[in-house]
């Protein structure tokens, strides 16, 4: 049978009480306390030898650790079998002597996978500078070790111990189970003395003949299967035998692999009962025993509980235990189980130290306690490492209707307002089964507990009572300790409590009606037991006999209170006994030998009978006349009651019913006219059509937003960019109904067979998509309700920035950077002042429409609130966790300072040339790592100012982190002067002169196209003046560096509308309709530039101006997701920014990179197949909360 977490089993009579299986065979429990010191060292070791001392066999674990090196361990060399691990660390003593122990079973192991761990036995002289160990563990004497049924070993930090790396470890180990095997040896330098010549192999644990390894597998011969105790066929052993043997028979092994019956090992003990194939029944085994840990035993220790042939410490889900002829048994429950609440380190608790806040409820109307219960001061002031608050002392008041706690009961600390454990006052039993250092009772260190109040306490079934370092205890008399506990081996512990005299003088003594047992605290209800009677758990000197009510009478030693139906008396006894049968006279009327209140009417009898009976003159009850069904007032027909009572009594019934009945049918009259009122109403309100005004404005403006219904005929799809989850994307032209105008789109299709979800949440992004209008916002341009929803947005020939800065890293300035980051945030700011929470704000999801100018997309998760809400809280679905923010996290609360976070993330991943954030750290993780306050490091070409921005958008608090305006500010003044925030190496110190690139449309039906913001703003300013031309918006730039080129103003805040300039319905068309080759320069559009004229010194070539230079690109997906050997080919330049008009693209030599991805003439194509930069939510590839 396998042992539980907590042990196989506890000691088998009491803590320190032993079972002898075999003569001179002691059962002792052992210790689960891993490395935790118990007191003082010298504590610690005195613990060790009264538990370990002259035991043969350990059920749970055997910890040695803490040992110093003049200390006595002999007491080991008795120990033979151990159940659970064996744990030798932190000792300074030079040897371990195990001589004896054979067998570790393994049935509890260390962190899940070690039986036996040797680790830090060693004390270093930490003064000096070098290694310099003053003492340590030297020899491992384990010379009886054989066999290891289940486990690894671990062997880490024993510089000085010597030998333990000769030993053959698959001898003792079950290879087969592939245990776990860890050792680490030490540089230092040890002298260690060789194994004795005899050592097979060898192998030994120590110096001298007597400490070889003994070899009970690997030298065995082929017919064995187990062990055997030498190479011959005759030598193997018993298939039950463990560690070895002496002979071949089942009784010969030295120890059992299963069970211990008697001497014989066996699979499984005796069963209860047997069948009897005479009779064909079952019948009662005379020879049955339990299993109890490895052994069989005849009967269970009287403090475990009996179950289907086992000794058990709980009973199973479903059974309750209850005490039969002195035996605990498990029996079904009747219905539902009496209440038994797991304790700590049981079930729900299992891994549970303590009483705390997080489990204090889960004792709620507890009766009885599977387990222990600890309260230590962590239970009291918190737990910050695990992040447990203190626990309110009020609710301790829980455990007062605790009868029973079946393991130890621990008392380390109490709350100061509290002077005693009454909140246990109604404990009866601590059973013990479970025990602290061999404590069930253990109350220290609560110096402010003045008595116990364990006023219900009958029993302590097993383990010690210690009671130390409670200064203000007493009424700690030990002569009332005696008769709780159940076994010789028990003790009580006393030190350092209040002392006699000092509780003498302050007059804490007990009651005088308690009797020489002590008591339990003042007063006469704290007595063990009365000098004279018990009154309801109080103890007095007289019983209400004669006189004061209530009357009573004594009955073993308690006064009991007479019946109700007694009559008091005067000068005599009121009673006899408890009962209504033994008054001595009765206050109402006697029915036979019993005082009732009034004589029996319509009682069901017999045969079903009714009896009724009437009181006579004497007050005796009499029997009415057979024939009376109705009861009597007197003897005889006469007396019988008439049916008149009953026929009033129909009468009202009647009535009642009546009047309820009328009072409906009013209500239904008037309801029923209500509504037809309510509906002329109604009817005349609607044939007069009036008008009425809503009674809840919100003051909101109204959304005059365009959404442009578009038929199917007006666009015309090109290529695929990508696909998704949701539908795909194309690249595509939109030609509007009536006009020659052709104008580069993306389209979004939705799939047929998506969801209505999916339907909605695409419209909801159209919706948001419509209300926006900003340089850097991409927008959307129209839907088309086919059967296939379908979304037309502008196309953004560059991608998303992500892949953008990923595949430029090498020629990005820091003007670039600071310029993206004062573009997003204008973005942002906008999106802010009309109350969207975008919600998905990365890299990712902006796009790059030149390399001057870059637009927000992916409104698949933005949100829009009312005038009045400032937060959204969602409802689940996949999020970008590592972009959240932490409250977004943990509460799935979202707001504008929200978006802030994803802001700092966003910029670290531009300052990072797209790296991930958080790369290596699983997103179920990153809540907790927030917590602890860590966050993104610092990206190397920042400057401390560019980081500071970075961490006030992760601050904790929301309203700590700054605002998009004032975002707006900090990276504009910084991108004036980018050099002295962002160190690039290789970058200039101030804009270079700006290369003017052709737009990247490269099929032929790409030509001639239409920017799609230019369409949607026509200029309409007209001038009859035709000797007047408009100067050109962006024509030649003033001096490079020069005053009015750093400070000029955004031009997307300026009115495109004067009048003293003539324009065309198009941006981009020319001043003259028939003169193609004029300037584009001339063209009243801040976003192109004229390519014919370079700017500076330097000008591109002029095949670059012509779109036919540009190689087709090939349909389909070799055209994605492609890399780049140069600076993408920007139809924008320095202008193209509509926040900054001064051009700062670096000039460098290109990198060699993949060809596949160029045209012929070297142009790069953008990737188009990332999700994200489709326009797909991002929450795709959300990590899933």
């Amino acid at each position: 049978m396998k042992l539980s977490a907590g042990g196989a089993a506890l000691l088998l009579l009491l803590l320190g009480r032993c079972c002898c299986t075999k003569p001179g065979r002691k059962v002792c429990q052992g210790m689960s306390n891993q490395l935790t010191l118990l007191g003082t060292r010298e504590n610690h070791y005195e613990n060790m030898v009264r538990m370990y001392s002259n035991c043969s066999v350990v059920l749970e674990n055997l910890e040695i650790t803490y040992t110093l090196e003049h200390q006595d361990l002999s007491f080991l060399q008795s120990i033979q079998e151990v159940g659970g691990y064996v744990l030798i660390a932190m000792n300074e003593a030079a040897t371990i002597p195990l001589l004896n122990l054979r067998l570790i079973r393994g049935q509890n192991l260390y962190e899940g996978q070690f039986a036996l761990l040797v680790m830090s036995n060693y004390n270093k002289n930490v003064s000096s500078a070098t290694l310099n160990y003053t003492s340590g563990l030297r020899q491992l004497q384990l010379s009886s070790l054989t066999e290891i049924l289940r486990g690894g070993v671990k062997m880490t930090h024993n510089p000085l111990l010597c030998n333990t790396e000769t030993i053959q470890w698959w001898d003792i180990l079950d290879k087969a189970s592939k245990p776990s095997m860890l050792f680490k040896t030490d540089d230092f330098t040890r002298k260690c003395e060789r194994c004795d010549p005899g050592c097979v192999n060898g192998s030994c644990w120590a110096a001298g003949p007597d400490h070889c390894q003994k070899f009970t597998k690997l030298q065995c011969a082929e017919q064995c299967n187990r062990r055997c105790r030498g190479p011959k066929p005759i030598d193997c052993c018993n298939v039950h035998c463990a560690a070895g043997c002496t002979g071949p028979r089942a009784t010969d092994c030295l120890a059992c692999r299963d069970f211990n019956d008697d001497g014989t090992c066996k699979d499984a003990c005796p069963p209860l009962t047997l069948y009897n194939p005479k009779t064909h029944q079952v019948v009662n085994n005379p020879n049955a025993k339990f299993t109890f840990g490895a052994t069989c035993v005849k009967a269970c220790p009287h403090n475990y509980v009996v179950t289907g042939g086992s000794c058990v410490r709980t009973c199973t889900p479903g059974t309750y235990e209850v005490e039969e002829n002195g035996v605990q048994r498990c029996r079904p429950c009747d219905g539902p189980c009496p209440k038994a609440c797991d304790g700590v380190g049981v079930g729900s608790l299992i891994n549970t130290m303590a009483v705390n806040a997080s489990n204090i409820e889960s004792f709620r109307n507890c009766t009885k306690i599977n387990g222990d219960v600890s309260l230590i001061e962590t239970s009291f002031t918190g737990d910050a490492h695990y992040k447990i608050p203190p626990m309110d002392p009020a609710k301790l008041e829980y455990f007062r209707t605790v009868k029973e706690i079946t393991g130890f009961l621990l008392i380390q600390s109490w709350p100061e307002n509290m002077t005693s454990l009454s909140v246990f006052e109604n404990l009866e039993i601590i059973r013990g089964r479970t025990t602290r250092a061999q404590h069930s009772l253990a109350v220290v260190r609560a110096r402010h507990l003045r008595w116990l109040g364990l006023r219900s306490l009958k029993e302590v079934s097993a383990g010690r009572v210690m009671l130390r370092e409670n200064t203000e205890l007493c009424y700690t008399h030990p002569d009332k300790w005696t008769r709780l506990f159940r076994s010789k081996d028990q003790t009580l512990s006393m030190r350092n409590n209040g002392p006699a005299d000092l509780c003498e003088q302050q007059n804490r003594t007990c009651d005088t009606e308690c009797t020489d047992e002590g008591c339990w605290g003042p007063g006469p209800t704290m007595c063990v037991s009365c000098r004279h009677f018990n009154r309801r758990g109080r103890c007095v000197a007289v019983c209400n006999l004669l006189q004061s009510e209530p009357r009573e009478v004594e009955v073993d030693g308690s006064c009991v209170e007479c019946h109700p139906e007694c009559l008091p008396q005067t000068g005599t006894p009121t009673c006899r006994g408890p009962g209504p049968d033994l008054c001595s006279q009765c206050a109402h009327f006697q029915d036979g030998p019993h005082c009732v209140l009034r004589c029996p009417h319509g009682v069901l009898g017999d045969e079903d009978t009714l009896i009724w009976k009437y009181p006579d003159g004497s007050g005796q009850c009499q029997s009415c006349h057979q024939n009376c069904t109705q009861g009597c007032s007197g003897p005889g027909l006469s007396g019988c009651n008439g049916a008149s009572s009953h026929s009033t009594l129909a009468a009202g019934v009647v009535g009642g019913l009546l009047i309820a009945v009328i009072v409906s049918l009013v209500i239904f009259v008037l309801l029923r006219r209500r509504r037809i009122r309510r509906k002329r109403t109604l009817r005349r309100l609607l044939q007069e059509r009036e008008l009425v005004e809503p009674l809840t404005p919100s003051g909101e403006a109204p959304n005059q937003a365009l959404l442009r219904i578009l038929k199917e005929t007006e666009f015309k799809k090109i290529r695929v960019l990508g696909s998704g989850a949701f539908g795909t994307v194309y690249k595509g032209l939109w030609i509007p109904e009536g006009e020659n105008v052709r104008i580069p789109v993306a389209i979004k299709v939705l799939r047929e067979a998506t969801s209505p979800k999916a339907n909605k949440e695409i419209l909801d992004e159209a919706y948001v998509m419509a209300s926006v209008d900003h340089p850097h916002v991409c927008r959307l341009l129209g839907i088309c309700l086919t059967s296939s929803v379908q979304l037309v947005t502008q196309l953004m020939q560059y991608g998303c920035l992500l892949d953008y800065v990923r595949h430029h890293r090498e020629h990005v300035g820091a003007q670039w950077l600071l310029n993206w980051c004062v573009q997003i945030a204008k973005g942002m700011n906008y999106l802010e002042e009309r109350h969207l929470v975008h919600r998905d704000l990365a890299a990712r999801n902006v796009l790059v429409k030149t390399p001057n100018h870059v637009k927000i997309t992916d409104f698949g998760l933005a949100k829009l609130l009312t005038a009045d809400e400032k937060e959204y809280h969602a409802d689940g679905g996949k999020v970008p966790i590592k972009w959240m923010a932490l409250e977004s996290i943990l509460q799935w609360t979202y707001t504008h300072q929200s978006d802030v976070w994803s802001y700092g993330v966003t910029v670290w991943e531009l300052m990072t040339f797209g790296s991930k954030p958080y790369d290596g750290i699983p997103a179920s993780e990153i809540a907790s790592v927030l917590e602890r306050g860590e966050r993104l490091p610092q990206p190397p070409v920042c400057t401390i100012d560019v980081y500071m921005i970075m961490v006030k958008c992760w601050m904790i608090d929301p309203s700590s982190r700054p605002r998009f305006r004032e975002l707006i500010a900090e990276f504009s003044k910084m991108a004036r002067d980018p050099s002295r925030y962002l160190v690039i190496q290789g970058d200039l110190p101030s804009p270079s002169d700006s290369r003017f690139y052709s737009r990247l449309l490269s099929s032929d039906d790409m030509e001639d196209v239409v920017d799609a913001d230019e369409y949607l703003l026509p200029y309409k300013g007209l001038d009859n003046n035709d000797n007047r031309r408009c100067n050109a918006t962006n024509g030649r730039p003033v001096r490079e560096n020069s005053i009015a080129l750093r400070y000029i103003t955004d031009p997307t805040q300026n009115p495109l509308d004067r009048e003293d300039c003539t324009g065309h319905e198009y941006m981009n068309q020319s001043m003259s309709e028939t003169s193609r080759s004029s300037r584009l320069s001339d063209v009243l559009n801040p976003n192109y530039e004229d390519l014919s004229q370079g700017w500076g010194a330097t000008s591109l070539p002029s095949s670059l101006g012509d779109p036919k230079s540009f190689t087709r690109v090939p349909e389909g997906p070799e055209y994605l997701n492609t890399a780049q050997n140069s600076l993408p080919l920007a139809a924008g330049d320095s202008l193209d920014n509509p926040d900054y008009q001064a051009g700062f693209l670096p000039q460098a030599a290109p990198p060699a990179v993949n060809n596949t991805a160029l045209t012929a003439n070297g142009l790069f194509l953008p990737a188009a197949e990332n999700l994200e930069y489709l326009g797909f939510g991002a929450a795709l590839h959300a990590p899933v909360r």
